[in-house]
């Protein structure tokens, strides 16, 4: 019954989740009108409510640990680890975020100058692919620290 549910839930967390997207796709194969705002209150509703289910609702049976594993969970290793996953993670989420800060001034200013002059386009391109090479590099330190 643990393994079911250590399956299921997660399964139904992300269904939750991602049921505006499916509401509105079904509604416009249909013909009708997206509205987006009730779309993304929607969204947020479901979101919260998945977040307040997995808050309340504790996995009991599917993490049982014993007393040999909490010793593991307790020594220096464990911690290492633990921050070694953090920094993965910090190196991949902020490397992105800056691309997207990168891209979102650069493309811009590109398709300005390339509707103005489109020999530009080359050296527009790679400006655009050196705010895109930012995410490249924290996924590259990302694995080197993971792999490493």
């Amino acid at each position: 019954m643990d393994s079911i549910m250590f399956f299921v839930l997660p399964l139904v967390a992300v269904a939750l989740v991602m049921s505006p997207i499916f509401v509105a796709l079904y509604r416009k194969s249909k013909g009708k009108s997206v509205n987006a705002k009730r779309a993304i209150i929607t969204n947020i509703a479901s979101f919260f409510g998945v977040l307040l289910v997995t808050t309340l609702l504790p996995f009991t049976g599917a993490f049982a640990e014993t007393t040999e594993a909490a010793e593991v969970l307790a020594s220096d290793v464990f911690a290492s680890e633990g921050l070694r996953y953090l920094a993965a993670a910090l190196s991949t989420g902020v490397g992105s975020i800056a691309a997207g800060i990168a891209v979102g001034s650069a493309a811009p200013a590109a398709i300005g100058a390339i509707s103005e002059n489109e020999k530009v386009f080359s050296k527009a391109l790679i400006f655009v692919a050196l705010g895109e090479g930012v995410a490249i590099y924290g996924l590259l330190i990302s694995i080197l620290i993971l792999f490493g």
